[in-house]
């Protein structure tokens, strides 16, 4: 066993092709659907939303690899490889026979690894000849990744950012400004979803759904413009594969293999990130892998919803995916974890879920920042809200490991620092921060008005 606290991947060694988990899956994800006609999406039918080649990454099931364009390589050495890191102060504080390691995508010049897509997006935007694109953003993470892709490729860029999170989180807001972009609080008055929303709920403070619905309506009533998204649709957990690529790399270097993976999860990025290079080895039948989405328990798609089509947003804009969702009508609570205050989970992961290829956890708000503060005091760095939920189900596994005596490898994805969320800790640390629960009334009232397709 290597002994060495951190392990990084020479520049030679970054991923040259990212990893389609979809052409490896036995059951493939069930077709997005036209809410029209409920035929299947072609790619074309994605061209007046999104660039030409994240469309045709969407629906491709049959090529394993997909190369990286050397431009958008070139972009990841500016921080990749992200180093791989055995947390030894952690396993000590938590008296656990566990090996605990965390892939820390905080490195990267944002601060997350919502870079991967945004670099991957933005390149494909310009190649096209495309001037101007839109986005949403929850916690600010995505936006913030956006705004220096769309800087570094000469892209104008519009951001709606969820109210609640414009509140309370400026300095992300500054961040994205910092670097050109032009953020509007969601739900807003610039567009018709946004004015229909404020009209019925002059006090609503917002969701990812709500968002993504004015991004999209922005970008088709602009000239030469296009939406992105930066969690949920499979290019974008496609792009986020280099961790994982990456990370298996590391584990070979530390001697060492994961016997359970976690990510945090809102819509499914880093956790496909961190999970799917390592899931093709568990498709293909060569170990039994545990893979785990730690969401919070006020947002529980993969917990207590259900596995039905639903809209990606609240207007009814996109595709209906096949989703574990609450319901594109469900108003998730305010939590600091704004990045997770999404209504469905990916049209990959849902049919991974679905499969018993993976598994859920549920994570109260006051636990996750009680990891957080442990990892800080630990490791050194303070994690995005959004982390402290990996952290918190890692945290549960190696006092698994302990209670049964067992040595078992733990491998996380540390997607975000929590520098510009010190908000949030301030509200914990002054014990003003409180859990929220949900009934089982508040799932039903939401997903009983789906369509029942599946």
């Amino acid at each position: 066993m290597n002994k060495e606290k951190k392990f990084i991947l020479p520049e030679k060694e970054i991923p040259t092709q990212w990893y389609n988990i979809m052409a490896d899956m036995k059951n493939k994800p069930k077709p997005l659907l036209n809410p029209a006609t409920r035929e299947a999406i072609k790619p074309e039918d994605l061209y007046p939303v999104f660039n030409e080649e994240c469309s045709k990454q969407e629906l491709n099931t049959t090529d394993v690899w997909i190369d990286i364009p050397e431009e958008v390589r070139d972009k990841y050495k500016i921080y990749r490889s992200t180093p791989m890191v055995r947390a030894y102060e952690l396993e000590k504080a938590l008296d656990t026979p566990a090996h605990i390691y965390f892939k820390n995508e905080s490195v990267s010049p944002v601060g997350s690894h919502k870079l991967n897509s945004a670099l991957a997006q933005a390149y494909y935007c310009k190649k096209q000849g495309i001037t101007n694109i839109t986005t949403e953003t929850g916690a600010g993470q995505w936006g913030t990744a956006l705004s220096f892709a769309a800087k570094a490729f000469g892209l104008e860029l519009a951001v709606y950012m969820v109210k609640i999170s414009f509140e309370q989180k400026p300095y992300r807001r500054s961040l994205m400004q910092a670097w050109g972009a032009h953020v509007i609080a969601s739900p807003s008055m610039s567009t018709k979803a946004g004015r229909k929303i404020l009209t019925e709920n002059p006090k609503y403070q917002g969701s990812l759904g709500t968002a993504i619905s004015e991004a999209i309506e922005l970008a088709l009533q602009t000239t030469n413009c296009k939406y992105t998204l930066g969690s949920v649709l499979n290019h974008v957990a496609l792009h986020q594969t280099v961790i994982g690529l990456e990370a298996e790399k590391q584990m070979e270097m530390a001697d060492d293999y994961p016997d359970v993976v976690i990510g945090c999860f809102g819509g499914g990025s880093n956790f496909s990130g961190i999970s799917f290079p390592f899931m093709r080895h568990k498709i293909n039948g060569d170990n039994n892998t545990r893979f785990v989405a730690a969401e919070p328990s006020s947002c529980p798609k993969l917990t207590r919803g259900v596995f039905q089509y639903d809209f990606g947003d609240e207007a009814g804009y996109t595709p209906l995916f096949p989703m574990y969702t609450l319901g594109h009508q469900f108003q998730p609570a305010h939590i600091h974890a704004g990045g997770l205050r999404y209504h469905g989970a990916g049209q990959i992961v849902s049919q991974l879920m679905n499969d018993n290829l993976m598994e859920a956890m549920d994570i109260p708000q006051l636990e996750s920042f009680d990891a957080g503060i442990l990892f800080a005091q630990t490791e050194g760095i303070l994690p995005a809200p959004e982390s402290n939920h990996a952290i918190a189900a890692a945290i549960r596994e190696a006092k698994k490991a302990k209670e049964e005596g067992t040595k078992k490898t733990i491998l996380f994805n540390l997607s975000g620092h929590g520098f510009v969320d010190m908000t949030a800790y301030d509200q914990y640390l002054s014990g003003d921060l409180t859990n929220y629960f949900l009934s089982d009334n508040d799932i039903t009232k939401t997903t009983d008005l789906l369509e029942k397709i599946i």
